[in-house]
């Protein structure tokens, strides 16, 4: 039996990776960008968009993929025991938490607040580009946490305990800032420094990060959709159509130079494969199909599996396996199963996936279905979304087995066979943001209840989580401004838009 001591925070691990990625050749400087107070936005920006892309690749995507079901561990390993025994205490992946704030966060609110001394240079665009970003992270640290810091939030030594905000009061603070994002991304004054080539994420082009912000609100928009706020959503929704912008026409993605050296590798690549040989870390070997998953993408005969999941080394099959710490090991050891596919793990230096446009075309059609957008057709929406996870995937002739796929007559495959528009949506997120930012599919399993049907691990207790815990380093600084949680907690207070 193989073993390995798991971290219990991924804090340490991160930071490592985080560092080494900064000092890649792409972003080599004199300065130290990692200490704002001796940097500039321009030196700042890169390494916060690489610190963010990194935290949605890696640790974000893992816990999304356990929690729904697309993963599973491999009877040779005892890795990962605290995901199908959803074991959520103060040290289960604080690195979601505090890589958010010690990082990311701090980054970004200096590009803010940055001003040049001799007034000859403006930071706008750098401005709209930081609370964009900021934007995407604060919305899942209130989907995941609930109440978080904010107003008092990212003032360094001026306040280093910070009182919690209430969650909702948060969500709308943001969505007023991403709507500002947009508008100045929009109007950039005829001064303001283009980020160029130090923006990772679209090269400076400032329409995208309005498209982008655009984006991340109406996801916000429609995660309110049980709240009984349909007035305010749809006057949200005017003032999106009102800057033109509209919302993002391709994949958002990050690179700020992978490389095929250790560390520099794109991350979600990177937590898979060793650099140089290509060889399986040991990560890679341990992180399989779960049964389910594979049986369901055979069951409606959808070719996005053989992107998704590689074939068995053993028989050459597509298998997975349940989610379990006992599993037995004849035929479920890694070399039985399915792992991680060729769709997902492209190359060293491939493109980190951000935001999918198909999960965008997604979020459109369900805006359109419950009257929040009041143009366009869901049905065509939905049908673009599933022709943008092939080409994302890489499926041969994508458009055309697109077609071929969302032609059967089957519920939650074919729009005008599901009776339920909103499963048949949501489902086809879970399958399209299978590998790739997949803490969102937990999140809208607790919103919506889909995909129908997913199973529970048998020692998890039977209930799926609807939160993450406060990490204990938090708790520990912050004792008197962290709410008091239990762990049975994490299974009880759901969000506040549930």
């Amino acid at each position: 039996m193989k073993t390995i001591k798991l971290i219990k925070s991924t804090l340490l691990a991160l930071s490592i990776v985080i560092m080494t990625v900064s000092c890649s050749d792409f972003l080599d400087v004199n300065d130290n960008p990692n200490d704002p107070s001796i940097s500039t936005p321009s030196l700042t920006l890169p390494v916060a968009q690489t610190d963010f892309a990194a935290l949605n690749a890696r640790t974000m995507t893992y816990v999304g993929q356990f929690f729904m079901y697309n993963w599973a561990t491999p009877s040779n390993w005892s890795a990962n025991q605290d995901y199908p025994r959803y074991n959520i205490t103060t040290t289960f992946n604080t690195g979601i938490f505090e890589t958010s704030y010690v990082a990311i966060f701090k980054n970004l609110t200096y590009i803010e607040n940055y001003e040049d001394a001799t007034g000859a240079v403006d930071y706008s665009a750098y401005r709209a580009i930081a609370k964009t970003i900021k934007g995407f992270q604060y919305q899942y640290l209130v989907d995941i946490y609930g109440d978080i810091p904010y107003t008092e939030a990212n003032l360094r030594g001026a306040n280093t305990t910070p009182k919690y905000d209430d969650a909702e009061t948060v969500y709308t603070q943001v969505i007023d800032e991403l709507t500002a994002a947009a508008e100045l991304a929009l109007n950039l004054p005829g001064n303001a420094e283009d980020p160029a080539s130090q923006d990772v994420i679209f090269g400076g082009d400032m329409n995208r990060w309005a498209q982008f912000a655009n984006s991340i609100k109406l996801r916000m928009l429609v995660r309110l959709s049980n709240t009984g706020q349909d007035a305010y959503i749809k006057a949200e929704i005017a003032k999106i159509d009102a800057n033109g912008a509209g919302y993002i026409t391709e994949d958002v993605t990050a690179n700020p130079g992978y490389s095929d050296n250790t560390d520099k590798q794109s991350p979600f690549y990177g937590f898979f494969r060793n650099p140089s040989t290509n060889s399986q870390t040991d990560r890679g070997d341990y992180t399989v199909a779960s049964d389910y998953t594979i049986n369901y993408l055979t069951g409606t005969d959808d070719p996005r599996r053989e992107r998704l999941y590689a074939p068995a080394a053993t028989g050459g099959a597509y298998k997975g396996v349940y989610q379990s710490t006992t599993l037995p090991g004849t035929g479920f050891t890694s070399n039985d199963l399915s792992k991680v596919g060729p769709g997902l793990l492209v190359s060293h230096d491939q493109d980190q996936n951000i935001m999918l446009l198909a999960e965008c075309l997604l979020l459109q059609a369900e805006a359109v279905q419950r009257g929040y957008i009041t143009t366009g057709n869901a049905k065509d929406l939905y049908n673009e979304a599933i022709e943008a996870s092939f080409a994302t995937l890489g499926v041969p002739n994508a458009v055309t087995a697109a077609q071929t796929y969302y032609s059967q007559a089957l519920p939650n495959v074919s729009w005008d066979a599901s009776p339920n528009k909103i499963e048949a949506i949501i489902t086809q997120k879970w399958v399209a943001l299978n590998g790739n930012s997949s803490i969102e599919l937990w999140v809208e399993y607790t919103r919506t209840g889909y995909p129908a049907g997913l199973p529970i691990p048998a020692e998890s207790g039977g209930v799926r989580p609807v939160r993450l815990l406060y990490p204990a380093s938090e708790i520990a600084r912050n004792s008197a401004n962290v709410p008091t949680l239990t762990n049975q907690d994490a299974f009880t207070k759901a969000p506040f838009w549930k």
